[in-house]
């Protein structure tokens, strides 16, 4: 006979040792139709780092810039960054630690998006957001157009993902790598673990459905393109306990078979966000870190 107290505590050792006591504390879902319109709210009062270099693209949505520290004749790399929040909430302020330590570490300009969310800007508005932001950010002096990199978090890696299909196909620079944090990338998901931490099932079918609106999920879901061929080098990280590693895993077998080069770091027992609400454990600081290499790795090798 299984005692489901017991049960729970060995359910409970498949966590990372450093995030067992967040586990159990942090809910498996925060977004929902009844929460959405107040976490939305929140996110517009994310204040950010004060002093921030902020600008506004022809699209209407805003960037974020981090500079690299110190004086340099030469052009730096740049990354276009792209949040987190299932399509639907969050802010590009939300990152700007994350993106000041991108810019220190590796010299690169960053350029964090404020695109729009869903579902009151359903696909393709983040996305031409983004690709707003990589047409900026290419546009600047003292930028090398042959070293820039995208990347993302949770929906913003998905919209990362998308990103690097689309400057295949449109231009306006060949990114030298897509760097995906646990990327939201394949609206069929719908696995069931009671160990999903943020993000679960009924999260993702909210966030997807309302994210596409009327759209067709071949052109706006990454996992369903049929065309692999071609995009930027990839990066990709998540944990084992995240309800996207499965599909990332996929994704990153599927870039493979395409003949792209893709680095695929699975974290054992880590939850969804779990480098941003657990950022002082040594798996978090492991995990920007090996973030920040990927980067420095292919900035070098461009």
């Amino acid at each position: 006979m299984r005692i489901p107290f017991l049960g729970r505590i060995r359910d409970r050792r498949r966590y990372h040792p450093d995030l067992r006591l967040a586990s159990v504390v942090l809910p498996p879902r925060l977004v929902g139709p009844r929460t959405l319109p107040a976490i939305q709210k929140l996110g517009t009062l994310i204040p950010g780092l004060r002093g921030t270099e902020t600008h506004e693209l022809d699209s209407g949505a805003t960037v974020r810039v981090f500079r690299p520290s110190g004086e340099s004749s030469l052009p730096s790399a740049g990354l276009v960054w792209i949040h987190g929040g299932g399509y639907l909430v969050g802010s590009a302020a939300q990152d700007d630690v994350l993106c000041r330590a991108f810019a220190r570490r590796t010299g690169a300009t960053v350029v964090s998006v404020d695109y729009r969310l869903a579902p009151q800007h359903p696909f393709p508005a983040a996305l031409d957001d983004c690709h707003a932001a990589l047409v900026w950010l290419a546009a600047q002096p003292g930028i090398d157009t042959r070293r820039i990199a995208i990347g993302g978090a949770s929906a913003g890696g998905g919209l990362a993902a998308a990103l690097a299909i689309r400057a295949r196909d449109d231009g306006p620079v060949d990114p030298v790598l897509q760097l995906l944090a646990y990327p939201m990338l394949d609206d069929r998901t719908d696995n069931r673990d009671p160990l999903h931490r943020l993000w679960d099932a009924r999260s993702n079918r909210f966030g997807w459905t309302s994210y596409l609106g009327g759209a067709d999920p071949s052109t706006a879901s990454p996992a369903r393109h049929p065309d692999l061929a071609g995009v930027a080098p990839a990066w990709i990280g998540v944990g084992t306990v995240d309800l996207f590693f499965e599909e990332d895993k996929a994704y990153a077998d599927r870039l493979e078979r395409a003949g792209v080069p893709c680095e695929f770091l699975p974290v054992p027992g880590a939850f969804h966000g779990f480098d941003l609400v657990v950022t002082r454990a040594g798996v978090s600081k492991d995990f920007v870190r090996a973030q920040c290499d990927a980067l420095r790795e292919a900035f070098d090798g461009a």
